[in-house]
């Protein structure tokens, strides 16, 4: 089994809810799950949609990491995504991205970890910290918290744990 940490985001409906859900269903595939505070986030790239929620869920995994890709897109459609109607970082109901897979290191078509995006995102990196503050890139060796201090502000605010105490205790 492996660690992976995995980015989870909502902008549409309940996004609390679609959080709770997708850390639940992923629950079903991993072992020890643990899960962020929810962290509440302007939109970075589509600056015209609501603010997003987002957390990071990490957890033992004993899927290969394509497998695992395909589960988290059938987990998204269960909870309401159409990527084919939603333009590339457009709302959405819920986002699930592999961050890390272990410190594997993978360049597939369909999959890059780390994931290329979080190094640059506070909204995945603060949750990432918050779970693990020694977590190191597998690429470079840096620590998360590195690059986290480098970032400018982004509107990022933290919600606090709430929720996730009766599903991650």
């Amino acid at each position: 089994m492996e660690r992976i940490w995995l980015g989870l985001g909502s902008n549409l409906g309940d996004s609390q809810a679609f959080i709770r859900k997708a850390a639940r269903l992923l629950g079903e595939h991993l072992a020890e799950i643990r899960i962020s505070g929810l962290w509440r986030s302007k939109p970075r790239y589509n600056t015209d949609q609501p603010d997003f929620l987002n957390a990071v869920l990490t957890g033992l995994c004993e899927h290969k990491p394509l497998e695992f890709l395909d589960l988290i897109h059938n987990i998204e459609v269960a909870l309401g995504r159409d990527r084919a109607s939603v333009p590339s970082k457009g709302a959405r109901t819920i986002d699930i991205d592999i961050l890390l897979y272990g410190e594997r290191i993978i360049t597939e078509e369909n999959l890059i970890i780390p994931h290329p995006g979080m190094r640059e995102r506070k909204f995945v990196l603060l949750p990432l910290v918050e779970l693990d503050a020694e977590l190191v890139d597998p690429v470079s060796g840096r620590p998360f918290l590195e690059y986290l201090a480098e970032l400018q502000p982004q509107g990022i605010y933290p919600l606090g744990q709430g929720i996730y105490d009766a599903l991650c205790p």
